[in-house]
């Protein structure tokens, strides 16, 4: 979701993604997600999951990853990093 958000969002755009994180909010920290861009909120949502994987004892996602592994993939073309990823 993040991964195809636009870089500047408009502000309609961010009163949706807003609505949509807020509905979910019992299963949320009580921080608001920055919608203002793509980058910002592919970090907030990659930490809120990595909050989760902490509780379940998995590893942590590298957050700085992200475009690789949800957007544009290895630089190399391959995909080496799914033999790694727990689903």
């Amino acid at each position: 979701m993040a991964a195809y958000y636009p870089e500047k969002a408009e502000p309609k755009q961010q009163e949706m993604m807003t609505s949509l994180l807020t509905s979910f909010s019992h299963f949320y920290p009580k921080r608001p997600p920055p919608v203002d861009t793509r980058y910002n909120l592919s970090q907030w949502l990659c930490g809120t999951h990595n909050k989760v994987n902490v509780m379940l004892g998995k590893d942590e996602f590298d957050c700085s990853k992200i475009d690789e592994r949800w957007r544009d993939g290895p630089s190399d073309g391959s995909c080496s990093w799914a033999k790694d990823v727990e689903y």
